[in-house]
């Protein structure tokens, strides 16, 4: 198919999703031959497709990037339905043009393969974690040098990636949080493994962690950054000139990135489970992320906490316009 019928066929297929009230329509499952043979033991759910590409561009064999859903909600502290996330995002991404103006390319070109959804169970967060982390070792060793991001779901599930990726470069990796919460609470609600202590968790595992956009702490938590030394670019820091330096001079050369979507002002990002007033803006986290990007070796991403609601359809098609960002400054480097 070349790209003219490509766009044309997809365009018809929008339209008719549009006039059948939006739906995202069933694709048939991953079977054995369209998977690595590690990753059939995992227990997966419905598949959907990022930006509804054709076969000849979302299968494994052909995509640079792997999208892995990940709709698990379990310990979310006030607003709910992070388990729809995921989806919200890839029904979203099926209405962005595939031109992006500030590179002056196409990045879906480079093939997009979305997995199915993991079912991660009901036997609470510390499991549903350690299911997920199996995954991730058996996905990037399956994955070689393709770009894997995670759509979440809460922000419990980034813990996997992150220590996955550390023990795979023996520690030499910079976790890059953008988030309006620290999330480095020992226990919350009773649990370590909640939300709000994902960053603990990998904090346990690695002092290299930076975090911006950061609105809202407790006391603890303050004490902790101070104690450890971690580099913190809160949100009202971000007013002024020479952030984006200093977050890019505390990363190394290899970069993890957990986006929390409430790092976005609530203007901006309504349709999150915390919003914070007082966060970035859209061109704050493309400023950061594109010289990220180009200056250093990124291994990895997951974009977390959409709580999709009716009538803030525009906080989806945000997170979906952003993974696509993330597509396209990956695809630029080369």
């Amino acid at each position: 198919m070349d790209a003219g019928s490509f766009r044309d066929d997809a365009l018809r297929r929008r339209r008719l999703s549009s006039r059948a009230g939006g739906l995202l329509p069933r694709l048939p499952p991953l079977t054995g031959t369209d998977l690595p043979s590690a990753l059939a033991g995992h227990e997966w759910t419905d598949r959907h497709n990022f930006l509804d590409l054709p076969p000849s561009l979302s299968g494994w064999d052909a995509s640079a990037v792997i999208i892995l859903p990940v709709p698990y909600e379990a310990t979310t502290s006030w607003g709910t339905g992070t388990r729809e996330g995921p989806a919200a995002i890839i029904e979203a991404s099926r209405y962005i043009e595939w031109y992006d103006e500030e590179l002056d390319s196409e990045p879906y070109e480079v093939g997009v393969c979305t997995l199915p959804s993991i079912d991660l169970g009901t036997e609470g967060p510390e499991l549903a974690v350690a299911r997920l982390r199996a995954l991730y070792d058996d996905l990037l060793e399956a994955a070689g040098d393709r770009f894997v991001i995670g759509l979440g779901g809460e922000h419990s599930i980034s813990s996997a990636p992150a220590t996955a990726w550390l023990d795979r470069l023996g520690g030499d990796v910079t976790i890059l949080q953008f988030d309006a919460h620290t999330d480095l609470r020992d226990r919350h609600h009773g649990s370590p493994w909640n939300h709000a202590c994902v960053m603990r968790r990998v904090l346990e595992r690695s002092a290299n962690i930076v975090s911006v956009g950061i609105r809202a702490l407790t006391l603890e938590e303050r004490d902790i950054i101070r104690d450890r030394g971690l580099e913190v670019v809160f949100a009202h820091e971000m007013r002024r000139p020479g952030w984006v330096e200093r977050a890019l001079r505390a990363l190394g050369e290899n970069v993890y990135i957990t986006f929390d979507v409430d790092f976005f002002d609530p203007s901006l990002m309504p349709a999150t489970g915390t919003p914070e007033p007082g966060g970035g803006g859209w061109w704050d986290a493309l400023d950061l992320l594109s010289r990220v990007f180009r200056e250093r070796n990124v291994v990895g991403a997951d974009l977390v906490e959409l709580a999709p609601r009716r009538g803030e359809e525009a906080s989806a098609f945000t997170a979906a316009k952003l993974a696509y960002k993330m597509i396209g400054f990956r695809a630029a480097r080369g």
